[in-house]
């Protein structure tokens, strides 16, 4: 595994956007059985979701942020030295879409700009490369966008994904200084369960065609093309009980503070079910436990920072420990301690087309 510390970096702001259009659990009766959607909201925990409208993608909800957050915070596009993009539903194939939110943005020629694909534990790896970069000398300032639009690419008719998937953009800035406390991140990775997430078509190892395009009717019931998300959602359960509360443990123990102590815990927002039990196999406080999914959804790697701006948002002190945990497709997971000091977090904004 790999545990990472960074000193004298840290996140200074933070913002978020969401779609306005708003989709109701409630209405999918023409997927599951109606007697069966009220006890499917209170197990998953997702009431709505926000999808985006046509033509919306992940990068303009990530603009948005980010143009609020800079806004806010008054920084000034030539202060950006690194921007970073992570989702899995980019604008291309190519070009990357780094590049072109540091046009829109209005960022200088000479920001590096990269993006980088991971699925529901994304926040914690890019925070991890944010956190690298603005330990470089020449590096003072990082803008990490991350964003995902998994409804463009979830099928309505699979009754495991439809109730679970929304979409977001969110943006952080992290900065280095002396006013920062060390941050500790354990990352780990699993590619034999490749498996148990997965979108099978569309890559160069299976290109789309005509014939993979179209919706197959599949054991349980439900329709979707190879094209679209695929989720063995038992897998995946028991995959995140084996890995999620030994890792937060192993985390605590390696920096040597004890998990009642730390301020919030904050999960990739995956089902209410998964996280509730692991709440209480940590024995950890439920009430320091933040919860976005029953209004958003599962947004995939924007989870976390999403629930850290709709959630915390007034919430966080002058010194707010907290731990961050991302598990999902890969697979992949990882945990990060990260001391928020005097951050500035932004209202959660709508977004409407500028």
């Amino acid at each position: 595994m790999a545990f990472i510390t960074y000193n004298h970096v840290g996140i200074r702001a933070m913002a978020a956007c969401v779609p306005s259009r708003r989709v109701s659990n409630a209405d999918l009766g023409y997927l599951i059985p109606p007697e069966e959607i009220d006890k499917m909201i209170r197990s998953v925990g997702i009431r709505e979701k926000r999808y985006a409208d046509d033509g919306v993608c992940a990068s303009d909800l990530c603009f948005q942020a980010a143009r609020q957050l800079m806004a806010d915070n008054d920084i000034a596009p030539d202060s950006i030295d690194v921007l970073l993009f992570m989702s899995q539903t980019a604008d291309y194939r190519l070009p990357a879409t780094a590049p072109l939110l540091q046009h829109r943005l209005g960022l200088a020629q000479t920001t590096a700009a990269m993006d980088l694909s991971l699925g529901c534990s994304g926040y914690v790896y890019a925070l991890s490369a944010a956190y690298a970069y603005a330990s470089l000398p020449g590096v003072k300032r990082v803008l990490l966008l991350d964003g995902e639009t998994f409804s463009k690419v979830v099928s309505p008719y699979d009754k495991v994904n439809a109730p679970l998937y929304g979409d977001a953009g969110t943006a952080t800035l992290i900065e280095c200084g002396d006013d920062f406390e060390p941050s500790h991140i354990l990352l780990m990775s699993d590619g034999s369960g490749e498996e148990a997430v997965k979108i099978p078509a569309g890559g160069c190892r299976i290109p789309a065609t005509a014939e993979n395009l179209q919706p197959v009717e599949r054991a349980d019931g439900s329709r979707r093309s190879d094209n679209q998300v695929y989720m063995d959602g038992m897998d995946v359960f028991n995959f995140t009980i084996r890995v999620v509360p030994r890792t937060i443990r192993e985390l605590t123990e390696r920096i040597g503070r004890p998990l009642g102590e730390i301020d919030y815990l904050l999960f990739h927002q995956a089902n209410r079910f998964m996280t509730d039990f692991f709440v209480r196999k940590l024995k950890y406080p439920a009430e320091r436990v933040p919860y976005s999914l029953d209004r958003f959804g599962n947004t995939s790697s924007a989870s976390i920072p999403l629930t850290i701006v709709s959630e915390l948002c007034g919430r966080l002190g002058q010194r707010t420990e907290t731990i961050l945990c991302g598990f999902g497709v890969g697979l992949s997971w990882g945990a990060v301690y990260n001391v928020f000091r005097n951050c500035r977090i932004s209202p959660l904004a709508e977004y409407r087309p500028l």
